[in-house]
């Protein structure tokens, strides 16, 4: 059995090392940080990060009656904000490393958790090993089966190259996509040059995501922007992601999370407009009709279901966000 995932507009990645600007990511309104163990924090630091990171686990399990950051599998109420979501990106499975990874991933798998972030992912066979070791913590801690999710970084050509596969590999997999950054792994494993208006990876971007949806992985996302400082960049980006099908973002500074947040969420407008279009198509089948004209353009049942659809998912005051961003 694996626990129902949720959208995740915004993945907040925060240094393993600095488990403190913790409440930052909260108070930005991030649907989710990531506590990063790997590339953000030097060797000689890993194993103290790792302990940080697991008391940063510990410590949101007591707080989440408090409304502070929490592993719940729900968003809030109507109105009311969701919990952050908490995931560790651990470093990578690989004997070389000494199972370092294997460490990390041991010692934060634990109540409070939401999921793990697999780095360095070139095929089935990591998300295999990574799926196993979470079942033992998983039984270790009195868990349900599938309660961690797992989301593997497609970092190199193989891993790309096999993104069904390893989407297929477990059925935990959640958040799957493609993430690309200038001067970042994936650019220097493709060899593409990267640029703003990001035209050489936008197919790359789009095959994962068909991989990610034809491999029936839940809310995939992508990522991310390297320029602090260029909020409009970021979101004609983040727009880019999300017209491609996208449900979310990771991203790198607090800055970012309410202009992604924004983009990943529809607006007021758009679900009025479901609920207008949705009344439109239903008047018409008790008419007797198929199909009608609908603000200008034809409209049947496949497109009320997805306005259906739409509202299902935002209809509950998500779209206001998390701290009345939308």
């Amino acid at each position: 059995m694996t626990t129902h995932r949720v959208p995740l507009r915004s993945l907040l990645f925060v240094p393993g090392s600095r488990t403190d600007w913790l409440p930052k990511a909260e108070a930005a309104g991030a649907d989710a940080a990531i506590l990063d163990l790997e590339d953000a924090v030097p060797e000689d630091g890993k194993a103290a990060a790792r302990e940080a990171v697991a008391g940063a686990v510990d410590r949101s399990v007591a707080g989440a009656a408090d409304g502070a950051v929490s592993g719940a599998e729900d968003r809030g109420a109507a109105g009311t904000p969701a919990p952050m979501r908490l995931l560790v990106r651990i470093n990578a499975l690989d004997r070389a490393t000494g199972w370092q990874g294997a460490d990390d991933l041991r010692a934060v798998a634990r109540p409070g958790l939401y999921g793990i972030v697999l780095p360095k992912v070139s095929g089935p066979e990591d998300v295999t090993t990574a799926d196993r070791l979470l079942a033992w913590c998983e039984r270790e801690h009195g868990l349900p089966e599938g309660h961690f999710a797992l989301l593997p970084l497609l970092e190199t050509a193989r891993g790309l190259r096999e993104a069904y596969a390893i989407g297929r590999a477990a059925t935990r997999i959640a958040h799957l996509g493609a993430v690309t950054a200038p001067g970042g792994d994936v650019e220097r494993a493709i060899g593409y040059r990267w640029s703003p208006e990001g035209e050489e990876t936008r197919e790359l971007r789009a095959r994962a995501l068909l991989d990610a949806r034809a491999a029936d992985r839940p809310h995939p996302v992508a990522g991310l922007w390297a320029d602090v400082a260029d909020l409009a960049g970021l979101r004609r980006f983040a727009e880019q992601n999300r017209a491609l099908g996208y449900e979310g973002m990771a991203v790198i500074h607090p800055s970012h999370v309410p202009v992604v947040n924004e983009v990943f969420a529809p607006d007021a407008e758009e679900l009025a407009r479901c609920g207008r279009l949705i009344a439109a198509v239903e008047r018409a089948q008790a008419e007797g009709a198929g199909a009608v004209l609908f603000e200008g353009r034809m409209a049947d049942e496949a497109m009320a279901a997805t306005a259906r659809h739409t509202l299902s998912r935002h209809g509950g005051g998500w779209v206001l966000g998390r701290h009345g961003w939308g």
